[in-house]
């Protein structure tokens, strides 16, 4: 018992410790995703080992952030051959989850007339996982998406922060928001395949289980990671390496036994 608890307190110290310093180092970068970046086209010629490389990969960040914080996990999704990879900024002065939602639709619409590519996958930390949801279920995004990766989403709200919750953008992540109410009505038919990560420690999403993604008329896969906390989960290289095996999964019947299970990091 002694032991146990010992172990957990030390796994716990290492998770704050790494959220910490990815903290310390995404302050250093922050500044370099304030501005929008270019455009990529896509070249058909353009390498891929995935079932779904030709697809674009787009990712949306969560609340306050920037695409500074996909530093990493652009690195390693070009790394497994997924072209391109781009990320969209939605502005911190965004007071509505949907209206963020509508702006994420035409980004989509514009990356597939650009690329030629008429789905995309799309991949959110956060608040960005919520954002993309409602994109996917309220506004046809389906007709788009072809797998959805959320890290960190507060599927169910969260209780956490506070203090900050007079931002209309917090409301909406609480639990029993408005938004939150429209997402768990019906989605018969919704063709996008989700995926949702989430970590038994993570601080943000209070309970942690809010991450989870429980929906009857889902295609819903969740995985587990252990070990570390949120500002951890678009960075480690353990769900780097489990967001590439979840884009893989390219057949619309996948079994969840072809997905990527539970991770530990600790």
């Amino acid at each position: 018992m002694e032991l146990t608890r010992l172990t957990k307190v030390t796994t716990a110290l290492k998770a704050n410790a790494l959220e910490l310093a990815i903290l310390t180092g995404h302050l250093l970068l922050y500044p370099s995703g304030i501005v929008s970046e270019r455009p990529e086209v896509a070249a058909d010629t353009a390498p891929g080992t995935g079932a779904g490389a030709g697809r674009p990969v787009v990712l949306l960040h969560g609340f306050v952030d920037n695409r500074s914080v996909f530093v990493l996990l652009r690195r390693a999704l070009a790394r497994h051959g997924r072209h391109p990879v781009e990320s969209l900024n939605y502005s911190p002065l965004t007071c509505d989850l949907r209206a963020a939602a509508e702006l994420l639709g035409r980004h989509v619409e514009e990356v597939c007339a650009r690329t030629g590519r008429s789905e995309v996958d799309l991949v959110g930390h956060s608040l960005g996982g919520l954002i993309a949801r409602y994109y996917v279920q309220r506004l046809g995004g389906d007709a788009r998406v072809r797998t959805l990766v959320m890290l960190g989403t507060p599927h169910a709200g969260t209780t956490a922060i506070a203090w900050v919750g007079a931002h209309p953008l917090i409301r909406q992540m609480r639990p029993g928001s408005e938004v939150l109410r429209e997402l768990a009505e019906p989605a018969p038919g919704c063709r996008t395949r989700c995926v949702s990560f989430w970590s038994d420690l993570d601080q943000v999403m209070v309970p942690v289980e809010t991450a989870r993604l429980d929906h009857p008329d889902l295609r819903v896969h969740n995985v587990q990671v252990s070990g570390i906390g949120h500002l951890a989960l678009p960075v480690h290289p353990t769900v780097a390496a489990g967001i590439c095996e979840a884009l893989d999964v390219d057949e619309p019947g996948a079994t969840p036994e072809a997905e990527p299970g539970a991770a530990s990091v600790a």
